[in-house]
């Protein structure tokens, strides 16, 4: 079993914007459930649908730029063996989140 790995440095303003971000998406997916339980129209849905994915897009995005900037700096910083380990996790996010 994985051990569970904290942040370093989340800035409280970047962890309240993300949370207050991930409430609205919260929201918006309530919303699309609704429109489905409504039968509205499916053009409409999948509107909703795309707005969805890019605001966790937009999520994603703020939580790379904290990965990148404290994590994984400290990482390479480290020693020879964390530095390789973060190159490859660095890569390994890249080709399963960027798409």
């Amino acid at each position: 079993m994985k051990t569970a790995r904290k942040a370093l440095a989340v800035g409280a303003t970047a962890k309240a914007k993300n949370l207050t971000r991930l409430k609205r998406i919260e929201g918006q997916v309530r919303g699309i459930q609704k429109m489905v339980e409504d039968d509205r129209y499916c053009a409409d849905i999948l509107t909703q649908l795309s707005a969805v994915h890019e605001a966790l897009r937009g999520v994603g995005r703020e939580l790379m730029r904290n990965h990148l900037r404290h994590c994984a700096t400290a990482a390479i910083k480290g020693t020879r063996n964390q530095a390789e380990a973060m190159h490859d996790e660095i890569l390994s996010l890249m080709y399963t989140h960027v798409r």
